[in-house]
């Protein structure tokens, strides 16, 4: 699959400022920090989950605890034309979400079956008491009835459209780029 590059929807800066806000977000959504736990889903976020936990920090003078989950196995795809899922790691530092507020946390929200992988996969870990979604970007085109509590941005996209969070985690410049697919016929 070809891309060509629409625009950038978040520069550097831009970007910073998103999830600095979120951090707040977060935290005030939380009632604070007692009982709270970043899970960001792997792979974007993960890296995203890991700076607001930083922000948190430089904000509340107190980080909290920072896991991880995969959706490979709870996909609802996985085993219809993937061969083999690579499954990543998932962890959660507290051993269990029991009475906690989470807040989970992605790059893209876009249709929705992500999310809801991750929460199955959450729930493996006990009932929390409260699951907060924050996203970067949220693209809409939703196949599930699926909202976040913090988001980043906003944009209106077509199902022809790549929406990137670009970090410097995975060997890139920081930014939010939108993508348009290039067809066969339109060359490149």
């Amino acid at each position: 699959m070809q891309l060509r590059k629409e625009r950038t929807l978040l520069s550097e800066r831009e970007l910073h400022r998103v999830l600095r806000r979120q951090a707040v977000e977060i935290v005030e959504r939380a009632g604070g920090l007692e009982n709270l736990l970043l899970v960001g889903i792997h792979t974007g976020g993960v890296h995203i989950a890991k700076r607001i936990q930083r922000l948190i920090g430089e904000l509340e003078g107190s980080e909290p605890p920072l896991g991880m989950v995969d959706i490979a196995l709870y996909r609802d795809d996985a085993f219809m034309g993937l061969p083999k899922p690579i499954v990543g790691q998932t962890s959660i530092p507290t051993g269990t979400v029991d009475n906690q507020t989470v807040a989970l946390i992605d790059d893209v929200l876009f249709t929705g079956r992500t999310v809801r992988s991750a929460l199955d996969a959450l729930m493996t870990f006990g009932r929390p008491k409260q699951i907060l979604l924050s996203v970067v970007i949220d693209r809409g085109l939703r196949e599930l009835p699926i909202h976040a509590d913090c988001v980043g941005t906003t944009i209106s996209t077509t199902r022809e459209h790549v929406v990137e969070v670009e970090l410097s985690e995975a060997g890139a410049s920081d930014s939010v780029v939108l993508y348009r697919r290039i067809m066969k016929d339109e060359g490149a």
